[in-house]
């Protein structure tokens, strides 16, 4: 097999579970495998092989020594599921994630069958950048408790933080900064620099594209963007969904990325 561009070593903490054609798992900022796909590995892992990098200072992996590098990240995850044996796989990306599938989608196209772009952009839209930015500010002054004020705010939505007394914030905010990993500082600068609006139209391999309409982080229009501008993309809304997908919501998700993935061509032996 060919590819555009050389791997490096991956050194990345990798979730590899389950058997069958190959799923690469791009998570989000601030984020980690369980904490995104957490709800569906055990479901996908019985006929899929899962593959699910940490991205540096998630998970264990360790914390980056200089800013995060789109491409370089691409590649370690490609690197990640060759380590694990598996040559070909459908990226599923979340957030932050899609921006990195479409970049492996375009630097590595003979490895790709399939994309799954959910709650993602091409570049920080106005919200984003401004959250971003937001985060950046708070974690540099050391306020952590406020960046988990604030991602609360942003990740939920309306719905369930209307049923939260305002005297019961204090346990979700205290879960949300316990799950934050040390790399949130950089995961979110890269999400302030990253653009892949001149990938979209190189992509040729099948993809879906899911938009959580309810969405506050990423809007949805980001997701629209990412549809149109990739060639023969579907797209799929969420009526009223948050950036972080409740389980029911994760359950509609599940089965319409079942039904995508059955669509595609076989894998050869």
């Amino acid at each position: 097999m060919t590819t555009d561009h050389a791997l490096p070593t991956s050194g990345l903490d990798v979730l590899v579970r389950g058997r069958g054609p190959a799923l690469l798992l791009a998570h989000g900022a601030g984020g980690g495998i369980e904490g995104n796909f957490g709800l569906v590995l055990d479901d996908l892992a019985q006929d899929h092989t899962l593959v699910g990098p940490h991205y540096p200072g998630a998970g264990g992996s360790a914390v980056a020594i200089e800013p995060l590098d789109l491409d370089d990240l691409a590649d370690r995850l490609v690197a990640a599921a060759v380590a694990a044996d598996q040559d070909t796989f459908a990226v599923l990306g979340e957030s932050l994630g899609s921006a990195v599938a479409v970049r492996i989608a375009t630097r590595h196209p003979d490895r790709v069958r399939a994309l799954v772009l959910t709650a993602g952009f091409p570049a920080a839209d106005p919200v984003l950048a401004l959250a971003a930015q937001l985060i950046k500010s708070l974690a540099s002054a050391g306020q952590w408790e406020d960046v988990a004020r604030f991602a609360l705010l942003s990740c939920m939505s309306p719905v369930d933080l209307a049923d939260l007394e305002p005297a019961a914030l204090d346990d979700p905010v205290a879960h949300t900064l316990t799950a934050m990993p040390p790399g949130m500082l950089d995961h979110f600068d890269l999400v302030s620099r990253v653009d892949v609006r001149a990938d979209l139209a190189k992509v040729s391999a099948p993809t879906l594209v899911v938009a959580p309409t309810g969405d506050r982080l990423v809007l949805p229009e980001s997701s629209y963007r990412l549809a149109a501008g990739i060639p023969g993309a579907q797209l799929i809304e969420l009526p009223g969904a948050a950036h972080i997908l409740s389980p029911a919501d994760r359950a509609t998700w599940l089965r319409h990325v079942r039904e995508f993935l059955a669509a595609l061509p076989a894998t050869s032996a």
